[in-house]
């Protein structure tokens, strides 16, 4: 006996798209950005929550913007709204890198959750911990940061 399998076009389809999707946003993230390998930045994360609403909040899968190769994600399209119209007001600093990292020479993940708005701007740490260090010399971390990104910026994270 012999079995007979149908498929038609529209089973691929949207799993096709979906890949080229997934491909598309990996390969247009640059090392400038931290941002998984989707291309989604701040896992999830609204960058103009914590300005707005004083802590992390989850933005929605539906309204997103995207921004140097990454897609960000908003609670709410007022959010997106205000982030298309400035981005470098709601980006947290280096890439979206670990703050403290980043002033000793290093690129790694940060933890959305662990955050500081320093003088307007938006500073993510890898833990409690690194964030505690990172506070220590608020200051002295930012100015060396700074520095530091200037050549760190398009060397890969490790």
């Amino acid at each position: 006996m012999r079995t007979v399998y149908s498929f038609s076009l529209s089973h691929f389809v949207p799993l096709a798209l979906l890949a080229v999707l997934l491909m598309a946003g990996a390969a247009v993230a640059s090392d400038e950005v931290n941002s998984d390998k989707t291309g989604l930045a701040l896992s999830g994360y609204d960058p103009v929550a914590y300005f707005k609403l004083n802590k992390p909040a989850k933005g929605d899968f539906q309204v997103t913007a995207e921004h140097q190769g990454a897609v960000y994600r908003f609670a709410n399209e007022a959010h997106r709204d205000l982030f298309r119209k400035n981005p470098s007001r709601y980006l947290p600093q280096y890439g979206n890198y670990c703050a403290y990292g980043v002033s000793v020479g290093a690129k790694f993940s940060a933890d959305p959750t662990v955050w500081k708005i320093v003088k307007g701007r938006l500073y993510l740490n890898l833990d409690e911990n690194i964030a505690k260090l990172f506070n220590q010399d608020l200051a002295g971390h930012i100015k060396k940061a700074d520095e530091n990104w200037r050549t760190l910026a398009k060397k890969p994270a490790r």
